[in-house]
């Protein structure tokens, strides 16, 4: 692999966005365990 080769990869790693779709399944994670975390701490206060 030569100079322009990698950096060319280099480059392309760097302007390399994350994937919107996986944002915001992660964050649809992140809000789902949370509310369960809060569903299961009223269940509990009232049972």
């Amino acid at each position: 692999m030569n100079r322009n080769t990698r950096r060319a990869r280099a480059i392309a790693i760097a302007q390399a966005k994350p994937d919107t779709r996986l944002v915001a399944l992660r964050y649809f994670v992140l809000a789902a365990s949370a509310s369960a975390a809060m569903i299961a701490l009223l269940v509990e206060r009232f049972l």
